[in-house]
């Protein structure tokens, strides 16, 4: 994957970069990711990349200039144009689908970070950006939605795991049929009066998964019923 993330803030997105999985994915060249500071694209001897927004309000909002700079240098570089993706809570609601639709993705990825009060709307219109929403809250600035974009689409590229079977068992993947993940143990056997399942311990593999199939279902139908919909609408039909 190639990647580059534009943000007001690049030792924080770089911190993440440098780390855990999003680290061994870029030494194994399976990940490209620059980060690109919007700063150097400022206006002026400050290098302003924001203003008050016209018709009054609080706080500021990104300007145009520095944003369609950025974009165009970035893509410069890498000699194509890029899918464009802003995290926003106005998006499309991300999920493990678009993750792995990112992950085999052939063009590569701009991620904006906005901040402040979001960003000139002719930033939408003339880069067209999609806008990607983690959930229905607001944070700071894109970064934490950025990175946690990136870092669900990069583990289910194939050898960054080191194991391809791990990410196949995720919640929300089709081997749990599209619900959460059954309980897992380890050592000891007992813990302060909490036995690991006889099941895990017998060694009959087709019987432990059927065991994490009923413990999956059963997960999802007390925490998150909603992804039992389709479930429900085909019994009512």
């Amino acid at each position: 994957m190639r990647a580059a993330i534009i943000t007001l803030f690049p030792a924080m997105v770089q911190a993440v970069l440098d780390t855990s999985i999003l680290a061994r994915a870029a030494r194994c060249g399976l990940l490209e990711c620059a980060v690109t500071p919007l700063r150097e694209y400022g206006l002026g001897r400050y290098r302003k990349v924001d203003d008050e927004p016209y018709g009054g309000g609080p706080g500021m909002v990104f300007r145009p200039e520095p944003v369609f700079a950025a974009v165009e240098a970035v893509e410069a570089v890498f000699g194509v144009e890029c899918r464009r993706l802003m995290p926003s809570p106005q998006g499309r609601r991300f999920d493990q689908a678009l993750a792995a639709e990112l992950a085999v993705e052939e063009r590569p990825l701009v991620i904006l970070c906005g901040h402040y009060e979001g960003v000139d709307e002719r930033v939408r219109e003339g880069l067209r950006f999609e806008e990607i929403s983690l959930g229905d809250f607001v944070l700071t600035g894109g970064e934490l939605p950025a990175l946690a974009m990136l870092d669900a689409a990069v583990r289910l590229i194939p050898g960054v795991l080191g194991d391809d079977r791990s990410p196949v068992s995720d919640t929300f993947t089709e081997a749990v049929s599209g619900g959460l993940k059954y309980p897992q143990y380890t050592r000891p056997e007992v813990f302060r009066g909490m036995a690991v399942p006889e099941v895990l311990r017998s060694g009959h593999h087709a019987e432990i998964e059927r065991w994490r199939a009923g413990q999956a279902h059963a997960a999802t139908r007390s925490k998150r019923p909603d992804l039992l919909a389709g479930e429900r609408d085909a019994a009512d039909a």
